[in-house]
This record gives C-alpha cells, structure tokens and sequence, in this order.
C-alpha cells in the first residue's frame, strides 16, 4: 500500500488549477479534508453523476477491483455498496442529507478506515459557478487508533482528490482516465 501512496501522491501534486484540495486540520483523534473541483456541467448534472461511482471512481481504491460492483442510493438511508464474491459485500457510507442538485451528506468510514475505530462525515456542496458547478467535498474522520490517526489524512485527502478528478473527467470528456 505504501508504494501505491506514494505514486497517488506524487500524482496529485501536479493537479491543475482547477482542483483545490487541502487538509483542513489533523490532529490524533481525527482529521477534516476538503476537496473544492470546478466542474463544466449543470450542478443537477454532477449531482446524478455522484450517485453512479460506477462511473468515475478508480477500481484500485474498491475491494473488489471492480467498479461495476458500486452502487450508490439516491435517498435518505441509501447505502453506497459494494458486492463481493459469493454474495459478501462492503457498506461504505451512508446517504443521510440529500437536497437534489444542491447537497449530499454521507456517514462512514472509506476504505482501509473502515477497519478501524474511526467514522466519517461527507458533506457534498453543489453551486452553480462560471457556467458550471463548483463542488465542495469535505470529509471528516474521527476515532480510535493508538498510532493516532494524524498520517491518515493526507491519504485520505489525495485518494478524494483523485477520485473526483476522475468524476470531473468522466462528465467533462465521457472518461475518468482522460487527463
């Protein structure tokens, strides 16, 4: 995992312009990231694409390898799923706050958090900007981890940054791979 950081973070640092992205704060007990992307669409448009991770987000950060396997529920209560073989499956967050093309709020912990004490706050702005939407992602994390979980928010930071410059990628030229 350590050599796929790396190469994560060595690629993220040369994001444009148009993708802001920072660790907001970090401390032991937990850790608040925000992801800030100008994307060239309707805010209605991104806020559907959001809802399809099968679309834009990179296998590499699923358990199973494959996006096909995500989903996501457009309703309060709505899991974003994966499916595993032999029927297993990963609840990743939660969809507990939705205001149709304007805001998403999602509980969980991502990933590799989610096998520690921690849990999580996703908090998804959509605003209409410069004839397409500006979309604010700020996630917060906290919890348990007898390390501290202060080196866990750059991670997580440049995995979100990656993840929704592929989901700009994916509306603005109909691929999350195209740079």
């Amino acid at each position: 995992m350590n050599g796929r950081v790396l190469v994560l973070a060595l690629a993220c640092a040369a994001a444009p312009n148009w993708l802001a992205a920072e660790v907001v704060d970090s401390a032991a007990n937990g850790f608040t990231v925000k992801e800030t992307i100008e994307i060239q669409a309707a805010p209605r448009d991104v806020y559907a694409k959001f809802f399809h991770p099968s679309d834009w987000w990179n296998p590499v950060h699923t358990y199973s390898h494959d996006v096909h396997n995500l989903s996501m529920e457009e309703k309060a209560g709505g899991c974003y799923c994966e499916k595993l073989p032999d029927g297993g499956g990963v609840k990743h967050m939660e969809v507990d706050y939705l205001v149709p093309g304007k805001a998403i709020r999602l509980h969980g912990a991502l990933g590799p958090l989610g096998f520690l004490a921690v849990t999580g706050v996703m908090q998804v702005q959509l605003t209409a900007a410069n004839g397409g939407t500006k979309l604010e992602v700020t996630y917060t994390a906290g919890g348990y981890l007898a390390s501290g979980l202060t080196s866990w928010a750059a991670i997580v930071d440049n995995v979100l940054k990656e993840q929704f410059t592929r989901m700009k990628n994916a509306i603005e030229k109909g691929s999350p791979d195209s740079k």
